[in-house]
């Protein structure tokens, strides 16, 4: 039994004996002890007062006597304004640490039997990876490791968006405009570009295309007969006194779409190569094939840089007409409605949504109708009891109306089913952009943080008497786990500007400053084998140490909290739980270096037992960061 499951148990008890009330533990509120006050868990008193029909205080003064003497683990009390504040015993302490502290596993709950689906990165398969896929990857594989480590089987897959008009313009604009000097064109081969960015820089190419078509058509007469017309209906636009001003406002933001869809040639070329995809034209399909390889193969590139990889791909090009059986199955039970012009809709109003359309009038599906359709294969695929979509919060509304809609499909899984969003990433010089061709792209950002780790290292010094080898894998694991800890520490709900220069830093809330606190805990422990001290036998000398320092309790009371931040995380779908836990470990254990000699301690008990604590710290420093996919160094 863990010592909040003990403290809860010893309250029941206390209120039983004392006011001959019953109370249920859910009616207990217990804390962890503010860092101003004495103690280890605090119980607040006052739902207790129409009980025991006394103040805050007495009540929480009788408690406190009473858990001092029927609760073994618990050394003593204090009172502050009715909460009662529990110090832990010294020995309670000593004997977990004790014996937690070689133990590898430390924090990971037993397999439960349950499966957890993750969908994290889907990309498009126009261009490669950019800062926001990095963000949602890192809180994929992040939440996988955390599943995993309280139990749970883990798929982890992804939705490969390989069809539809994006791609169709990377398709059109290398067809058009790409050097025609081999027999088979341009390649990443023959350009020597990584094969995701090479596609990519043909969808930029078609918009720069585009824009200049778009241009140039804005000088006809038809353009300007347009514009005439509608300029009236547009607020933004008739405010506008100077003309030339209205109208360059209207064709920026209010009549592009139309124009692609309407004028131009460049749209219309696009539009007819998706509709011989459609139509299975075997040019046209072996050319999508040839470009979305080029673009999968840069794919894995980048996945390996960051450390990741997945149990399942599924296509859009084979789901995409997936959901219209669930469709018509939902029609016959009421769940779905027919309008005249002969389209499908879900009234959702009652769960206070909107209505939502689920197959237009011609019969084709959206992207709803498709995602009710993938949702029921995986279930048959892999039986997840939780589905959990890690999708920017842009799409909040759309994974609202799906899990509703699965719901009253009475689908086994829909209970399970969560949206994992999170706000969107910024730089310090803004927001990001794709189409234009600033995107700021994965690969280059792992490369610039790389540049600036090795620029800190480079000033630091410390790692100069290295091999290349060894400098090379110490600035790979530093610079990835800055970028990895600098995205995770940040609440996913939260929008975040990433600075690479700052996430780099060795000293404040970063990355590097968790991983040094690491390395020199296991410098501590190779400098006492150095000395002839083995942990065995140091081990069996700290369990005399029995005066425990303010430090040495305050740390490890924070390992002992290691398995429930775990749980915490994973019940809340929260990596960023698990970043702050490995900092203020690594921040606590820095001052209790500070404060503490360790290798020239007062006692040899002493040295022992802070010992046996530097060798828990790295174990669980360790372990915590590897739930966020972050390696640490050996030396730094």
């Amino acid at each position: 039994m863990n010592i909040t499951d003990l403290i809860q148990k010893g309250v029941i008890a206390g209120i039983k004996q004392l006011y001959g009330a019953d109370i249920a533990p859910e009616r207990i509120t217990m804390n962890i002890t503010r860092k101003e006050f004495e103690g280890d868990y605090t119980v607040v008193t006052f739902p207790f007062t129409k009980i025991a029909k006394k103040k805050p205080d007495e009540i929480a003064t009788e408690l406190g006597h009473f858990m001092v003497s029927n609760v073994a683990e618990i050394e003593k009390f204090n009172v502050v304004k009715g909460f009662l504040n529990l110090s832990i015993s010294p020995v309670f302490w000593k004997n977990f640490l004790l014996e937690t502290a070689g133990n590898p596993r430390f924090g990971q709950q037993e397999k439960n039997g349950r499966r957890v689906m993750i969908e994290f990165c889907s990309p498009n398969t126009n261009k490669p990876l950019h800062l926001g896929h990095v963000r949602n990857i890192l809180l994929g594989w992040s939440c996988s490791k955390i599943y995993e480590a309280a139990g749970f089987e883990v798929i982890k897959v992804q939705v490969i968006n390989d069809r539809g008009i994006a791609i169709c313009k990377s398709m059109l604009a290398w067809e058009k405009f790409a050097p025609k000097g081999q027999a088979e064109g341009a390649t990443p081969e023959s350009t020597g570009k990584k094969s995701d960015h090479f596609v990519g820089d043909y969808y930029v190419l078609f918009e720069k295309k585009f824009q200049e078509e778009y241009k140039a058509w804005q000088q006809s007469d038809i353009a300007d007969a347009i514009f005439q017309e509608k300029k009236g209906a547009i607020k933004e636009v008739s405010e506008i006194k100077a003309e030339a001003m209205a109208k360059a406002l209207f064709f920026k933001n209010f009549y592009k779409n139309t124009y692609f869809n309407e004028y131009s040639i460049l749209g219309k070329e696009a539009r007819e190569m998706l509709m011989k995809w459609e139509a299975k034209d075997p040019a046209t399909i072996a050319l999508w094939k040839k470009m979305n390889q080029w673009v999968y193969d840069g794919f894995e590139e980048t996945f390996k840089k960051l450390g990741v990889s997945f149990d399942k791909y599924y296509y859009e090009s084979e789901t995409y007409l997936l959901g219209k059986d669930a469709v018509e199955e939902g029609l016959e039970k009421g769940v779905f409605y027919k309008k005249e012009d002969g389209s499908v809709w879900a009234d959702l109003t009652g769960a206070k949504l909107d209505h939502k359309v689920v197959l237009r009038s011609d019969g084709t599906s959206v992207y709803i109708t498709q995602d009710i359709g993938t949702a029921q294969v995986r279930y048959k695929d892999f039986a997840p009891e939780k589905m959990v979509y890690v999708v920017a919060d842009e799409q909040d509304y759309h994974f609202k109306a799906l899990f509703e809609i699965l719901k009253r499909l009475g689908e086994p899984y829909a209970d399970g089913l969560y949206h994992l969003n999170y706000g969107m990433v910024d730089l310090p010089s803004g927001k990001m952009k794709s189409r234009e061709g600033t995107v700021v792209d994965a690969d280059d950002l792992i490369a610039e943080v790389i540049a600036e780790a090795t620029k800190e290292s480079e000033a630091r010094g410390e790692i100069s008497s290295f091999s290349e080898t060894e400098k090379a894998d110490i600035i790979q694991r530093v610079a990835l786990g800055a970028l990895k800890f600098q995205i995770i520490k940040v609440q996913p709900k939260k929008r975040m500007v990433f600075d690479p220069a700052e996430s780099v830093e060795m000293q404040g809330h970063t990355g590097p400053y968790v991983q040094y606190a690491n390395v020199r805990a296991n410098s501590i422990l190779k400098k006492a084998e150095a000395m002839g001290m083995k942990r065995p036998a140091w081990k069996e000398v700290a369990g005399a140490y029995v005066s425990l320092k303010k430090e040495e309790k305050d740390i490890v009371g924070l390992l002992y909290r290691f398995p429930e931040t775990i749980r915490f995380a994973a019940e809340t779908y929260d990596p960023s739980a698990i970043a702050a836990y490995c900092y203020d470990l690594a921040k606590n254990f820095s001052k209790l270096v500070a404060e503490l000699s360790i290798l020239k301690a007062e006692t040899e008990e002493a040295k022992a037992f802070r010992l046996e604590i530097c060798a828990a710290v790295s174990n669980t420093l360790t372990a915590g960061m590897g739930l966020l996919g972050i390696e640490m160094p050996e030396r730094m």
